[in-house]
């Protein structure tokens, strides 16, 4: 497969003003898709004095030759959501990947209604709302953003309650789209070096987590990139409802 493999799609990447989702929209782009970058605000990285190589993340992807739409809007809200993909579609005309990035644990291990408002129900917020532009093309992928911690419920209750359930999501989701030709996939990071892990999670916390994994060491954006490509191209087009759990092997301990 050619290096712009993903040349003339179109893809969404939610959460992605910074952090991981900044890195899945930039590596797309550079595959050759063009890409919307959303986030609830496009300054994000501004929070975290994150270094870009232009004035927003869409002029980053831009520069790439593709086309990079920003749009500003919660997925915890459905109208928002809504409007977002109509504008799509009149943009665009088709959608055909669906990243959804956005999420985190930012409200404490006891706050279920809010973590599972971010996580889970912006999940099927962006899913149900790009369904139906993927149904008529009879073509597309989801890749739904899940954690290590929704399988072995490592960090807070009610993010794992609530990455747990996006994983079991895109299990019933893949068989309901995949008549339509749409593939729904998901991803479970480990520990990922970045500043919102950093600022998230006790540096004792992380430690710990580290000295258990055989590979010895925190992942970095760059080792998420490849799953997502996979589950966002062609070369998993026989795959659906599938987890790829990216933990360093922590899931194996010692």
């Amino acid at each position: 497969m050619s290096d712009r493999k993903l040349v003339g799609q179109v893809a969404l990447v939610t959460g992605s003003g910074r952090g991981l989702g900044r890195a899945y929209a930039l590596h797309l782009a550079k595959l050759g898709a063009h890409v919307v970058v959303n986030d609830v605000n496009l300054n994000a990285y501004e929070e975290y004095d994150e270094e870009l190589t232009a004035d927003s993340v869409p002029e980053e992807i831009d520069a790439m030759g593709v086309k990079g739409v920003g749009i500003e809007a919660d997925v915890t809200d459905r109208e928002a959501v809504d409007a977002m993909i109509r504008q799509i579609d009149a943009e665009f005309g088709r959608l055909d990947i669906l990243v959804n990035n956005a999420g985190g644990a930012l409200f404490g291990c006891k706050a279920f209604k809010e973590m599972l408002d971010l996580n889970f129900h912006g999940t099927v917020h962006c899913c149900e709302a790009a369904a139906e532009v993927m149904k008529r093309q009879n073509s597309g992928r989801i890749v739904n953003v899940g954690s290590q911690a929704g399988i072995l419920a490592s960090q807070g209750q009610s993010y794992a309650t609530a990455k747990a359930a996006v994983i079991h999501y895109t299990r019933c989701l893949a068989g309901e789209l995949g008549p339509f030709g749409i593939n729904v996939n998901c991803i479970a990071p480990g520990p990922i070096d970045t500043e919102a892990t950093l600022l998230t999670v006790p540096k004792a916390q992380l430690d710990s987590l580290v000295a258990k994994m055989p590979l010895r060491r925190m992942g970095t954006p760059n080792d998420l990139i490849g799953a997502l490509v996979f589950l966002a191209s062609e070369a998993s087009d026989f795959m659906t409802g599938q987890t790829l759990l990216i933990d360093g092997g922590e899931d194996h301990r010692l």
